[in-house]
């Protein structure tokens, strides 16, 4: 049997309190005394995955090496811990129905009457224990998505109260994230929102270990007393969780609680090792205290959600610290770009970043911005869709094919540089159909990506249906124009490099989604290298 130990994080109150980053906190503690941790995230949501969602519905997909689509809290997972998540991390209750709906179908229960209880809880509590039962991990934390209370959340809540039954108090607990508010007409901070929450938690029969209160004021130690007889717990076992300036500052904040001191007590173990964060705190005090600073503009579709680039915006802080400079982004809708004020729009930039995106929209002005960069030698990257559109620009405005044009913008294109692959022209599912997960990429020797990753083959992520057409390989590709990256299996163009400017590389993958703490992304890094010496110039 698994010595795996469990640990719940459940939410209250309201959300976005913030328990995708707690869990991940916590798990950075845990792992700087050398247990192995993993994080998992059970989403409510009937969705199978959110590959099919609008980023503004759920922020970013974030994508796996083994090509599953996810919350973006996976994305925190894997940036704390430098830690790789998998399929197995992220379950939808969309998931968990079409499991056990395929198994009735097999007659896998016998003619039984298909309930809630037990079948869906029981494809749940499998589910949770699936990645303990590899024996990988000494401690597997879950996430619950939603809020206590919520009719969608009730399945995993029973769940968990089953499981708890199951391994027995000493091999799980439950973490509640809850809201302290403050009343500025009353100038205090009110508990009872936090009350309600632990009592709803109550009522399907789980009782919190250990409360997480979110706050913007310091509690008190009478406040902190006051809650711990009301629900439940010890006041050790109140822990403050207080606004901070940078999502890196919580594990230390954290530690400062004692959070990872209580956890342990409560599960019965040892630490393996003295708690150990000085590499983090080497990053935070690079990230804290810059000596340089620049504007980096990230042009999309989804700028008014900043969870849509999530990835990238975090990559940008690693690759910052690294470079020992403040990043600000300026955030510029592509709807709102054109030849007339591109110029304007893009002044007092020192990089540009086009970002990846689906569907017509805003693309003219994703063209009008990397021909201005091109043309102006502002350091350019082009991630995904801002690779191809980049293909176009020079296809345009450089070789001469005024036409040139991807089919997904223009169905009936006849100059399509930029094609739907050919794998992808039979499919018709929408859902977890693209070109998903790590694939390897064979580097052009002397290539700037070359230089930046300092290796001959690298692996990274996609999720993408269209890609360059090989066709159009010798009338666009010149001495300037470079294939500076492809996949040695299928021949496809992964990276595409203009020489002529100081630096300007498209990717086809998705780099930020493997850019960590620990291990921040080379072309990122390049990136901002190349953004302070256009800073230099001016």
């Amino acid at each position: 049997m698994s010595n795996t130990k469990y640990i719940f994080v459940t939410g209250g109150v309201t959300s976005s309190l913030g328990k995708g980053i707690i869990a991940a906190s916590l798990a950075k503690l845990l792992q700087a005394q050398d247990f192995k941790v993993t994080i998992q995230k059970f989403d409510p949501y009937i969705n199978v995955d959110p590959g099919t969602l609008n980023p503004y519905e759920h922020g970013e997909c974030f994508v796996t090496d083994d090509g599953a689509e996810t919350d973006l809290d996976l994305g925190h997972y894997e940036r704390f811990l430098n830690v790789k998540t998998s399929q197995a991390n992220n379950v939808t209750t969309g998931r968990i129905y079409q499991s056990v709906i395929e198994k009735e179908r097999r007659g896998e229960f016998l003619g039984k009457t298909v309930q809630v209880i037990p079948h869906i809880t029981n494809e749940i509590k499998e589910r949770m224990q699936l990645l303990g039962e590899s024996g990988e991990y000494d401690i597997v934390i879950t996430e619950i998505g939603g809020t206590v209370g919520d009719i969608e959340s009730l399945p995993y809540i029973e769940s968990v109260r089953q499981l708890i039954w199951d391994l027995g108090k000493e091999n799980a607990l439950v973490i509640h994230l809850t809201l302290i508010p403050y009343l500025a007409a009353a100038g205090e901070l009110k508990t009872k929102p936090t009350q309600h929450s632990v009592k709803t938690l109550m009522e399907s029969g789980i009782s919190a270990d250990i409360i997480v209160c979110r706050t913007e004021h310091e509690l008190s130690t009478e406040l902190r007393e006051k809650l711990a007889l009301f629900c439940n717990v010890k006041s050790e076992s109140i822990i403050q969780s207080i606004d901070v300036d940078t999502i890196y500052d919580v594990p230390l904040k954290m530690r400062d609680e004692g959070l990872d001191k209580v956890v342990l007590e409560k599960l019965q173990m040892t630490p393996k090792k003295p708690l150990d964060l000085k590499p983090w705190n080497v990053f935070l005090d690079k990230f804290k205290n810059p000596k340089h600073r620049i504007k980096i503009g990230l042009v999309g579709k989804y700028v008014e959600l900043q969870d849509s680039y999530k990835s990238i915006l975090e990559s940008l802080i690693h690759a910052g610290a690294v470079n020992e400079t403040e990043i600000e982004v300026v955030s510029i809708h592509s709807e709102d770009l054109e030849e007339g004020n591109v110029a304007k729009q893009l002044d007092g930039l020192h990089g540009l970043i086009v970002a990846p995106g689906f569907g017509e929209r805003g693309i003219e002005g994703k063209i009008s911005a990397i021909a201005h960069a091109r043309a102006h030698k502002l350091p350019f990257f082009g991630i995904c869709l801002g690779m191809q559109m980049a293909v176009i620009e020079y296809a345009r405005n450089h070789v001469g094919i005024p036409k040139a044009n991807s089919t997904e913008m223009d169905t009936d294109c006849h100059e399509a540089v930029i094609d739907l692959m050919e794998s992808q022209k039979s499919i018709v599912k929408k859902g977890g159909t693209m070109r998903l997960g790590a694939w390897d990429c064979e580097l052009q020797a002397e290539s700037k990506a070359a230089a930046a990753y300092q290796k001959k083959t690298v692996s990274e992520r996609h999720r993408h249906r269209y890609e360059f057409n090989n066709d159009f390989a010798d009338r666009i590709f010149d001495e300037n124009f470079i294939i500076a990256g492809t996949n040695p299996e299928t021949g496809l163009v992964e990276i595409i490099e203009y020489n002529d400017h100081p630096w300007f590389v498209g990717v086809q993958f998705h780099p930020e989604y493997k850019s960590t703490v620990s291990d921040p992304h080379p072309l990122f890094v390049a990136f901002v290298q190349a953004s302070l010496m256009q800073k230099a110039k001016k």
